[in-house]
C-alpha cells in the first residue's frame, strides 16, 4: 500500500508537529507519522523559556491557565551561598514570561493544534527505514509499519511517498544515522527527572542550581551542569539535574545516584515528596548542531535529529520549533522554483538560515562547554562570579539566550555582537 503526500514528517514531537502545522497552513498535504499515542511520556523539563513562548506565538497557540499552563516570571539561580533572582525582561522580541506544562500534555496539543491547521498526523506509525529514487537516488519516502498498543510492531510495511520527508525522530536519529548524515565532536548533555510533590508547586520562578558535586560536597568535582526545579501548578514540580561533555564522550556518570544525592542535600526546604507513579529518566541531550547536514537529498533534520539544542542551559524545545518555521520558509520557496534545480537550492536554504540564526550562538556555547567541563573553572565561576550582580546579568541573559538582538542594555548589545562575530560552524 502506497501513500503520497507533499511532505512526510518522521515524528510528531515539538518539531515534527511544528513542521506539520506550518507546512499544512500553507497549504502542502502533509502526514506526521508518530510511533507513539499521546499522551506519552518524554525525558524533560518542562519549563518553556520567553524564546519558546514566543515560538508558541508564532504557531497561534494559547496557553490559558485554566488548562494547566503557570507562568514564570524569571529565573532563580542559586550556587555558592547565593541566592539570586533575575525576571524576565521586557524586550521587543521576546514576551517577558516563561511557562510550565508537563511534557506529555505539551506535545499532544502541538500534534492537535498541527491537525486543526491540516496536517494528517498518524499515530502509532513508525518510520522504519527511507524510501530512494532508483533514477535519481534521492530520498522519496518512507517505509512505516503500524504500533499496537502494546508498543510492538504488526502488519505488513507500507509506503509513504512525498518529495521532502523530514526526519523529526528526536535523539535516537535512525532516520539521520541510516542515511551517514556525519555525527560531529559536539557538547552532549545527559540529563535525568522525576516529579515531586511539594507545597511549592505554584511558586512563579524556574530555580536552577549552578552546584552539581560528583560525590559528598567539598571532597569532590563540581560538575559542568546545573539542576533545576520547574514548579508545575498541580502540587508537583518537573525536578531534575543535567551534566555536560564538551566533545560527546560518556562520562561514566550514574546520573540517577547524582539525582537523589541533590535531593537528598541540596533542596531540602522544598519539602519534596516522591510521586509514586513517577519514574526517574534520564535521556541523552545532542547539543550545537552536532549532526548534518540538516538537508540533503530530499531529507531534512528537525529538532534533536539535527542536534539543534542550546548548549548553554539545554533547551531544544523553542530551537525545534524555529527549525520548522525556517524549514517552511525554504519549502514555500521550492514550491516557487520554476525547475528541480531551483527547488533544490531552495532547500540548501534552510541550513544556510540555520547557521545565519543559531550558528554564532551556539558556538559560543561550544566554547562555553570547553571551558566548564574543567572542575577548577567550575569552582572559579562559583566563587566569583555568582557575588557580582553584573556578572551574572550577563550570564541569565547567555544561558536563557533571551536578549535583544538589536538596542537593549549592555548585556544585551554584548551578547548580539558575540554571537555576530562568531563563526557559524
Amino acid at each position: 500500500m502506497t501513500t503520497e503526500a507533499d511532505v512526510i514528517v518522521a515524528g510528531a514531537g515539538p518539531g515534527g508537529s511544528a513542521t506539520a502545522h506550518y507546512l499544512a497552513r500553507e497549504g502542502f498535504h502533509v502526514i506526521a507519522l508518530e510511533k507513539a499515542r499521546f499522551p506519552r511520556e518524554k525525558v524533560c523539563g518542562d519549563g518553556l523559556t520567553p524564546r519558546a513562548v514566543r515560538e508558541l506565538d508564532y504557531m497561534g497557540i494559547d496557553y490559558p491557565e485554566s488548562e494547566g499552563w503557570i507562568r514564570s516570571k524569571g529565573l532563580r539561580m542559586i550556587g555558592g551561598g547565593h541566592r539570586l533572582e533575575f525576571p524576565w525582561q521586557e524586550l521587543e522580541s521576546f514576551p517577558n514570561f516563561g511557562l510550565s506544562l508537563p511534557r506529555d500534555s505539551f506535545d499532544q496539543r502541538l500534534a492537535e493544534h498541527a491537525r486543526a491547521s491540516g496536517a494528517d498526523v498518524r499515530e502509532g506509525h513508525a518510520v522504519t527505514d527511507v524510501i530512494r529514487d532508483e533514477k535519481t537516488g534521492r530520498i522519496a519516502g518512507v517505509k512505516v509499519r503500524h504500533v499496537n498498543d502494546q508498543g510492538r510492531k504488526v502488519g505488513a510495511e507500507e509506503e509513504f511517498r512525498a518529495p521532502l520527508v523530514v526526519a523529526a525522530d528526536g535523539v535516537s536519529a535512525r532516520l539521520a544515522l541510516g542515511e551517514g548524515r556525519e555525527r560531529k565532536p559536539r557538547p552532549m548533555g545527559v540529563a535525568v527527572r522525576r516529579y515531586m510533590r511539594t507545597d511549592r508547586h505554584e511558586e512563579p520562578w524556574m530555580e536552577g542550581h549552578l552546584e552539581i558535586w560528583s560525590g559528598k560536597r567539598g571532597e569532590s568535582d563540581l560538575l559542568p551542569g546545573y539542576g533545576w526545579i520547574f514548579p508545575l501548578g498541580d502540587g508537583t514540580a518537573n525536578v531534575g539535574l543535567g551534566t555536560l561533555s564538551a566533545r560527546g564522550k560518556p562520562s561514566g556518570l550514574d546520573h540517577r545516584a547524582l539525582l537523589e544525592d541533590w535531593l537528598q542535600h541540596s533542596v531540602e526546604d522544598w519539602g519534596f515528596e516522591p510521586v509514586e507513579e513517577s519514574r526517574t529518566l534520564g535521556a541523552a541531550i545532542p547539543m550545537a548542531f552536532n549532526r548534518g547536514p540538516h538537508y540533503r537529498d530530499g531529507l531534512a533534520l528537525v529538532g534533536d535529529s539535527g542536534g539543534m539544542v542550546n548548549p548553554f542551559n539545554g533547551e531544544g524545545i523553542a530551537y525545534a520549533m524555529q527549525a520548522a518555521r525556517t524549514l517552511a520558509e525554504a519549502a514555500v520557496l521550492a514550491r516557487e522554483a520554476r525547475t528541480a534545480l531551483e527547488a533544490e537550492k531552495a532547500y540548501l536554504s534552510y541550513p544556510r538560515m540555520l547557521r545565519r540564526d543559531l550558528g554564532g550562538y551556539f558556538t559560543l556555547g561550544r566554547i562555553f562547554a570547553s571551558l566548564v567541563e574543567h572542575p577548577l573553572v567550575m569552582r572559579m565561576c562559583t566563587k566569583y562570579g555568582l557575588p557580582r550582580h553584573h556578572v551574572m546579568w550577563f550570564t541569565h541573559k547567555l544561558l536563557a539566550d533571551v536578549y535583544e538582538p538589536r538596542g537593549g542594555d549592555w548585556a544585551d548589545r554584548t551578547l548580539a555582537t558575540l554571537a555576530r562575530v562568531a563563526p557559524r560552524a
